[in-house]
């Protein structure tokens, strides 16, 4: 492999369980194990087009609101949408979500436009809803750790 590959974490939290989640998941994808991977972390309010086209792989992070993708993750998606639909198919991602109910709301919002981008899932998504404690958030690494590690072997 050559160079060095880039992993965006784009996420948004009011509350802090959604920062906790992505906390957990810049962690996994910044394993010693992983060496050529840097890790960019955005805030779905801050990410850019550019962010996203510089980008060989992205994760993803937001709560459930009223059954659905948080409203600064739907204005990430509107952000970055026209500019990146043509020159990032393929983009392999994860998406990472704390449910106030079960988290499909959110996921399906997010999946419809992801589809629609033509992005390729390479990890299966994280939902925590209910009450978690710091077990919970294994899966998070786990996704970070995963897709970092898959971007650094040239598996995607």
């Amino acid at each position: 492999m050559t160079g060095q590959k880039r992993l965006l974490v784009v996420y948004y939290s009011r509350s802090g369980g959604t920062e906790r989640m992505a906390e957990a998941v810049i962690r996994g994808a910044q394993d010693d194990a992983i060496e050529s991977v840097e890790v960019i972390v955005r805030s779905a309010l801050e990410a850019s087009p550019a962010d996203v086209l510089q980008a060989d792989g992205i994760i993803l992070g937001t709560p459930e609101n009223f059954g659905y993708m948080s409203g600064a993750m739907k204005l990430f998606f509107e952000t970055i949408y026209y500019p990146c639909i043509d020159h990032t198919q393929g983009l392999p991602y994860g998406l990472f979500i704390r449910a106030g109910n079960d988290g499909q709301g959110a996921l399906t919002s997010m999946s419809r436009i992801i589809t629609g981008l033509s992005w390729r899932e390479v990890v299966e998504p994280v939902i925590i809803s209910g009450e978690f404690d710091d077990t919970c958030l294994d899966g998070c690494t786990d996704l970070g750790m995963l897709l970092a590690a898959g971007l650094d072997t040239g598996i995607y």
